[in-house]
């Protein structure tokens, strides 16, 4: 796993399934919303709850140690479940909301660093550029659901010599406002992208994650050089499949997409973009 690493400008990344990715960059590894956990049944609070399909391509074991956890959210089981708290215990530092950071501190998780949009870490070892994670926006759901939804973020990654923009983690969120300008502010290469159009039949047509047609539209923001999409299947709460994002970037005008890239195989270590 550890032997592939990224040359100036570029990432390696590994999509484990879901929302879980590891990124190598100039020796540093992080891991994005852990999930190890078999397939099976998972309640998310207030009447809501989701079948799990499928189960990660590769263990804790064999991902080996991380520099940091970059965790969205701590409080849905698709972004953090059982087996992935487990491997916080084993990485230097957690990143992720204000909220998120002390109910883990609770929990006794430590060292956690806990962002509001607009804050920002830099991480530094020796030996290793220093990487900057900026929180970026989410609102995980309709207008007026943080109080049911609760905090998430987003994450953008910068180090010196990058030469295209940073490497942007949406996390999970529909389009809005805030959302959108980020989009048009941020340089971007690489965009790890969470749509799948989350539903569940107690809140009927609320949406709580991005649709197909919201994804493209803030591509269209953004203008990355790839678009890589990570969140979309393997839950039943998911109501748009890759071939609704397909669908919409391939009507998409100009040459969006041109810009999206699948994953290959769980597990199987790429490279997004050469520098």
């Amino acid at each position: 796993m550890g032997g592939r690493r990224a040359h100036d400008g570029g990432a390696v990344l590994t999509h484990l399934g879901g929302p879980t990715v590891l990124v190598e960059v100039h020796g540093w590894r992080f891991l994005t919303d852990p999930t190890f956990d078999p397939p099976g049944r998972y309640a998310f609070g207030w009447g809501t709850g989701s079948r799990k399909r499928s189960g990660p391509a590769l263990t804790p074991g064999e991902v080996g140690a991380v520099d940091a956890v970059l965790l969205s959210h701590d409080h849905h089981a698709d972004n953090l479940d059982d087996l992935g708290r487990a491997f916080l215990e084993r990485t230097q530092v957690v990143v992720t909301t204000g909220p998120g950071a002390r109910r883990l501190r609770r929990a006794g998780t430590g060292p956690v660093v806990g962002l509001a949009p607009g804050d920002s870490v830099l991480l530094r070892a020796p030996g290793r550029p220093p990487v900057r994670v900026t929180a970026t926006p989410c609102r995980h759901g309709p207008r007026f659901s943080r109080p049911f939804a609760g905090a998430v973020v987003g994450f953008a990654l910068a180090w010196d010599t990058q030469r295209h923009g940073v490497l942007w983690i949406t996390g999970d969120t529909v389009l809005h406002p805030a959302l959108e300008r980020v989009a048009r502010e941020l340089v971007v290469d690489t965009v790890v992208l969470h749509a799948g159009a989350v539903r569940f039949p107690v809140t009927g047509p609320l949406r709580w994650t991005m649709d197909a047609g919201e994804a493209v539209r803030l591509c269209a923001l953004a203008r990355p050089r790839a678009v890589v999409p990570v969140h979309v299947e393997g839950w039943s709460h998911f109501t748009e499949g890759p071939e609704a994002l397909d669908r919409a970037f391939a009507a998409a005008p100009g040459d969006l997409a041109a810009r999206l890239r699948w994953p290959p195989a769980p597990g199987a270590p790429w490279r997004t973009m050469e520098p």
